[in-house]
């Protein structure tokens, strides 16, 4: 382990600081400092790892991160074995260490009577190092196979599976039908909390692999799924989960009020220097988020940015515990208060608040909410208290109530692929649809999750469509999300 004693002579976690918000407010930057002031607590912090007999923070990660160990050669300050460690079970820790809730460190053994192990932040300092250093080298395949593999979607599923797979020779050609690589990662996801030299630098590195990347080619559409087919030995789902979920309300045909993505994405492509023409703007508007996750939480982070006169959250649950409560003990990861780097820069959060109807002005547009308080009746079901109806200004509404799934019209008008009755494409434990050689992987087949889900999902379907190529019967051993390796 790395210091015996470390978590006795360092009780308390120590993340390196955000970046004052009057600074960050004027631009679109990195909210947090990471490399920028060295963290020279990060040693210590790293040092505060138990190695525990069994280590939960396992458990609590989809992936698998071997933990421990990469803490431990922090603590050693062997850089080029952490980072070995740590991409032996995650191919994009740049985006995990950044975006990912973190679930390992709720179930971290130390946070049973003490704070967590600071693992995210160690994760992300691991493979900022060694991108500063230079460890991060493309790993060209020793052979090619001859077999070709199509992936549609270049989010992180469909990015890992690509990786994978070219890694294990076969030809890999990514296609992504908006202007640039990297999904919602891309465009769905301010830079102030990923900025998008990351992506570029990993794209540089699988493009050095052999991996080949299409943008702007809609599958579907530019090219016919069954087209796909019969190009490419195997064809790869990864195309998220994007369908919104709406609220039909009275007034929601009035202009002003849009989902989320629909505010992010020419949000983003504008910060990036490619403004959208007749883009929604939160400049000098009374801003309404309804969605307390971490979409709204972007949409607030953008709406300050671009100058609202107010931005109001709405939640309509109830506000959560500050700590786990009885029923979430550890190692759940429990739902608990949390304070994102949006909110400390302002905005106001409104919980038990139920949305009763879209107020129009004169204009068309709307200009207020009617929120009601929510009730909690005996069978769970959450519904407007009477008689607590308000209003609140609004000249802009975004809701961001997250997705429902994929979109399959065109997949299954095209192929017949079946579905799931939650809308989902199905497939089954090897990751494998209902049509030959189609498999599917990350949000399109188990509905909207974590990026961490994402990652693991892509190496495991990538491990699945390889024994499929080789004309196997049977899955390189472990079978799941926890696969770590290719053969080759």
């Amino acid at each position: 382990m790395a210091d015996p004693r470390g978590f006795l002579k360092v009780r308390e976690r120590e993340l390196p600081p955000n970046r004052p918000v009057e600074v960050r407010l004027r631009d679109w930057k990195d909210t947090h400092a990471h490399r920028e002031d060295g963290q020279p607590f990060l040693k210590e912090q790293a040092g505060r790892c138990m190695d525990c007999g069994i280590p939960f923070c396992h458990q609590g990660c989809p992936l698998g991160n071997l933990i421990p160990d990469w803490n431990d050669l922090v603590w050693r300050d062997q850089w080029a074995d952490a980072i070995e460690r740590l991409h032996a079970t995650n191919n994009f820790p740049e985006f995990t260490g950044r975006v990912c809730p973190a679930p390992c460190e709720t179930s971290c053994v130390l946070g049973i009577n003490q704070p967590a192990v600071t693992i995210k932040n160690v994760e992300v300092s691991i493979i900022d190092e060694a991108f500063a250093r230079g460890l991060v080298t493309p790993q060209v395949p020793q052979r090619l196979t001859g077999s070709t593999v199509a992936v549609v979607g270049s989010g992180p599923a469909g990015l890992a599976a690509a990786q994978q797979l070219t890694r294990a020779g076969h030809t890999v050609v990514v296609y992504e039908r908006d202007d640039a690589i990297g999904g919602l990662l891309q465009y769905g996801i301010p830079d102030f909390k990923l900025e998008k030299v990351h992506i570029a630098r990993r794209l540089e590195q699988m493009e050095a692999e052999g991996t080949r990347f299409r943008p702007g080619v809609e599958i579907g559409r530019d090219i016919t799924w069954d087209a796909l087919r019969r190009r490419f030995d195997a064809v790869v789902v990864a195309t998220g989960a994007t369908v919104p979920r709406d609220l039909a309300l009275p007034g929601r045909e009035l202009s002003g009020i849009h989902f989320a993505m629909d505010f992010l994405v020419p949000a983003n492509k504008a910060a990036a220097g490619n403004p959208v023409a007749d883009a929604p703007s939160a400049a000098g508007k009374h801003v309404i988020i309804i969605g307390g996750g971490d979409t709204g939480s972007d949409c607030l982070g953008t709406s300050l940015r671009q100058g609202a006169a107010s931005v109001t959250t709405l939640a309509i649950g109830k506000r959560p515990p500050v700590e786990r409560s009885a029923t979430q003990p550890w190692p759940t990861d429990p739902i608990v208060f949390e304070v994102s780097t949006s909110h400390e820069e302002g905005g106001e959060r409104t919980y038990l608040a139920s949305t009763v109807e879209f107020v129009a002005g004169a204009d068309g547009a709307v200009q207020a909410l009617r929120v009601a308080e929510t009730e909690y009746l005996p069978d769970g079901r959450r519904v407007p208290k009477a008689g607590t109806e308000r209003e609140i200004p609004a000249d802009l509404v975004l809701i961001a109530m997250g997705f429902t799934g994929p979109e399959t019209d065109r997949i299954t008008d095209q192929t017949g692929i079946e579905l799931t009755g939650r809308g989902l494409v199905r497939r089954d434990d090897e990751y494998a649809s209902s049509v030959p050689g189609v498999y599917v992987t990350g949000d399109a087949g188990r509905g909207q999750s974590l990026i961490v889900w994402a990652i693991a999902e892509g190496r495991a379907t990538a491990a699945a469509v390889d024994a499929y190529l080789q004309g196997s019967t049977e899955l390189p051993a472990p079978v799941g999300p926890r696969t770590v390796a290719l053969r080759g």
